[in-house]
């Protein structure tokens, strides 16, 4: 929290607009809009509720395929499962770690061949660096479908001069509690397209129809974001820029604490855009030091220090066990490699002195 959360917020308990109704959700989401320039957006529950309203906008069901990058959350691609699709997993590539566009185009052209439907592309921006967007594109234009952007983890990243989100049809932020900026839970939904927007506001307030008495012809969901939380949301935003300067300082000072260590290598930046640097990313070559991510972690978590592995890919969970997987070591690669070291906007200087030599000393013990 900067402390600009505050006044917000009692301005939303002045206005005794407690329910996910009120005019601190109208000015968070013109406010939202206004920063990553899309015209529409709609503040919801979570991430994860954007892309089912999404899923369920584009019409996916059992029988289609949903293609999804495997170096993510699980969020990313539970939304599609639940409506029946079956999920289609694509690699990263070695320069960015999102998305594979080679492999992308490789999977929706075998999908064809064999006859099954490519529903939608859901292109994930890890740890706050955009996917290569224009080749994503590419790739599901030749085919018609559709991209959802994932930005869940990227906002405040660019990719080539345009903010996170211009990558499809619609973009998906989250603000939980670890995000760049945060309500404590919640999401947005934005888009150009006005369709997408006012028909998924009208599926998050329960699909209630217009009328005085409680009228209902579809089936909807209670997935709208609560005042008091649009309230936190639009103090963060307000220092959403100074945020990602101390991300990309913190990703900097590791960098130059670490960086020239015997098998140390960061998340590389994409020469097409700039990442928020959400998380400060670390791999170890394991050619080059007997220290593994876990002994780095645990080494960390002995001085009450929390540090986490990279996401598990998707086509290794065992959810997903045997399912449709373009590639993957990569993905599996970066996984075994890598640990994402603390990043929080909060980080001192002297707390990244601190990780870091602890970091040193473990890696000196192998």
């Amino acid at each position: 929290m900067s402390g600009a959360e505050k006044r917000f917020v009692e301005e939303a308990f002045a206005s005794n607009y407690i329910a996910p109704v009120g005019p601190m959700v109208d000015a968070f989401e013109r406010e939202f809009a206004a920063k990553v320039g899309l015209p529409h957006a709609v503040a919801l529950s979570s991430g994860t509720a954007a892309l089912h309203l999404m899923m369920r906008h584009l019409g996916v069901g059992p029988g289609d395929c949903v293609l999804c990058s495997t170096l993510t959350f699980v969020a990313s691609i539970t939304p599609a499962v639940q409506m029946g699709a079956t999920p289609v997993f694509i690699d990263s590539d070695e320069a960015t770690w999102n998305m594979d566009p080679a492999l992308l185009a490789e999977a929706l052209a075998d999908l064809k061949r064999k006859g099954k439907r490519a529903k939608a592309v859901v292109a994930v921006d890890l740890y706050g660096q955009c996917c290569d967007h224009d080749r994503i594109r590419e790739a599901c234009r030749a085919h018609d479908v559709p991209v959802i952007e994932d930005a869940a983890e990227a906002l405040g990243a660019t990719y080539k001069n345009q903010p996170a989100g211009h990558g499809g049809v619609a973009a998906i932020y989250s603000f939980n509690g670890n995000k760049i900026l945060t309500t404590s839970g919640g999401g947005m939904l934005a888009s150009a397209d006005e369709k997408v927007i006012s028909q998924a506001r009208f599926l998050a307030t329960q699909a209630r129809d217009p009328a005085a008495h409680y009228e209902h012809s579809q089936l909807g969901y209670n997935y709208r974001l609560s005042n008091v939380l649009a309230a936190i949301g639009r103090g963060q935003l307000t220092q959403l820029d100074s945020y990602v300067s101390k991300r990309r300082k913190i990703f900097e000072w590791y960098t130059a604490r670490l960086g020239a260590l015997p098998g140390v290598a960061f998340m590389p930046e994409a020469p097409y855009g700039r990442a928020n640097r959400w998380l400060t990313v670390m791999t170890l070559d394991p050619a080059q030091t007997a220290a593994t991510p876990e002994k780095i972690r645990l080494a960390l978590e002995a001085e009450n220090i929390e540090a986490r592995p990279v996401w598990k890919p998707m086509h290794e969970q065992p959810v997903f066990r045997g399912g449709a997987i373009y590639g993957g070591p990569v993905a599996a690669k970066l996984f075994r490699n890598g640990i994402c070291l603390p990043s929080g906007s909060a980080l001192t200087e002297n707390d990244v002195d601190r990780i870091s030599g602890i970091v040193r000393k473990a890696l000196a013990r192998g």
